[in-house]
């Protein structure tokens, strides 16, 4: 089976400049724990988990600085750079040893360096799961 039969291509991005607040909305209202960070050409320049937002927001040091973070600090400056793609010809199995491999939940699928849909350990449990594979 191949990446592109299980992946998602109704993504919601976020831009490298916005500003933390705006990428918490966008990981809340999507139900989501981490959104593809991209340039105006589609570009995976990064990822931004619940997880970088968690620890930015516990390395501040006061309340002040908890409650400025999230107008203050772009999400450039807590994305995970350069996270690890796959294309859509790519092998399911292949995508999940590089999903354990790597320790992370996704992977993003590109296409001529474009973003066009994201894979997530869930999907291949579900696929799993109900027999696809």
């Amino acid at each position: 089976m191949k990446v592109a039969e299980l992946m998602h291509t109704n993504l919601r991005t976020v831009d490298p400049d916005a500003p933390i607040a705006e990428a918490v909305t966008i990981l809340a209202d999507g139900h989501v724990s981490g959104l593809p960070v991209v340039d105006g050409r589609r570009r995976v320049l990064g990822v931004i988990s619940a997880s970088d937002v968690v620890m930015a927001i516990a390395e501040a040091p006061t309340p002040r600085d908890r409650e400025r973070l999230f107008e203050a600090t772009r999400v450039r400056e807590i994305m995970t750079p350069k996270p690890q793609v796959v294309s859509l010809d790519s092998d399911v199995a292949e995508a999940a040893r590089t999903m354990l491999y790597l320790e992370v939940h996704r992977l993003f699928v590109v296409e001529g360096g474009e973003l066009v849909g994201v894979i997530s350990q869930s999907d291949i449990a579900g696929a799993v799961a109900t027999a696809k594979l």
